[in-house]
């Protein structure tokens, strides 16, 4: 894991590494996580190279000085991949990670050769932004600390592994929560997703409120396939990553099967 200067800011980067010329997997985290979040999937995979790295105010990345939104944010997913060298790559987005998704491929969608969108939406919810108010008013509030014991609760179905997600959310800087959480707020990708010419993939726990449903929706929209994963709310890939592991397993294979 480095960090590097990379969008005007520095990032942190993590490769896992298949071999010279194994396809490209790279993975686009949610708010409050770290890299780490997809150790247990990562662990799981086989035959893929795998690029990860920290957003803007998160993980070992740079605090951004104000407000980000998902331009800039695609713009840091699309310039890690020029950092790397990964010219084409199937993306998993997660929760925030499915906007940075959509808007890199509204950019530069000879890049992606299949899309994973995981426990995210389109567009926000018509609330947003009194929700996210809260929820930074929340942190600020309690400080990262509380407000990571309250969404590690908020986020898993039993307190198994609550511990350690604690421990990723509250590393998150105050300022780079606020600074992503404002990003959530207000956004619209939905005029993306007719644009989708490659193979897509849907998936939710199916324990986080309303999202399976919304996903599964999409994924009716643009003829994609939606998977639910049991026994997880937000964070699937955390929380059941074998479930998470063997469905994205199964989505690469016929990624390189149709290319």
């Amino acid at each position: 894991m480095t960090l590097h200067p990379i969008n005007g800011t520095r990032l942190k980067t993590r490769i896992d590494r298949a071999g010279d010329g194994a396809p490209w997997v790279v993975f686009s985290n949610s708010l409050v996580t770290d890299l780490s979040v997809w150790d247990d999937v990562v662990a799981r995979l086989s035959g893929w190279n795998l690029l990860r790295h920290d957003q803007r105010g998160h993980g070992g990345s740079d605090v951004p000085d104000g407000a980000v939104d998902f331009e800039l944010l695609s713009e840091d997913l699309l310039a890690v991949m020029d950092h790397v060298g990964v010219s084409r790559a199937v993306c998993v987005g997660l929760s925030m990670g499915v906007p940075t998704t959509l808007a890199a491929y509204a950019k530069a969608p000879e890049r992606f050769a299949g899309l994973v969108f995981m426990d995210g939406m389109a567009k926000s919810a018509p609330a947003a932004v009194e929700t996210w108010g809260a929820r930074i008013d929340e942190g600020r509030r309690l400080g990262m600390h509380g407000y990571a014991k309250v969404t590690a609760e908020r986020w898993l179905t039993t307190p198994d592994r609550a511990e350690a997600l604690a421990a990723m959310i509250a590393a998150t800087p105050f300022e780079g929560f606020k600074a992503c959480a404002t990003a959530l707020q207000g956004y619209d990708y939905a005029a993306v997703l007719p644009s989708i010419a490659v193979p897509a993939l849907l998936v939710a726990g199916l324990s986080d409120g309303k999202i399976p449903e919304t996903m599964r929706g999409i994924a009716d929209s643009i003829g994609a396939r939606f998977e639910g994963v049991e026994g997880a709310g937000h964070v699937p890939c955390f929380e059941q990553p074998d479930a998470t592991a063997a469905l994205l397993s199964a989505f690469l294979a016929e990624v390189e099967a149709a290319a």
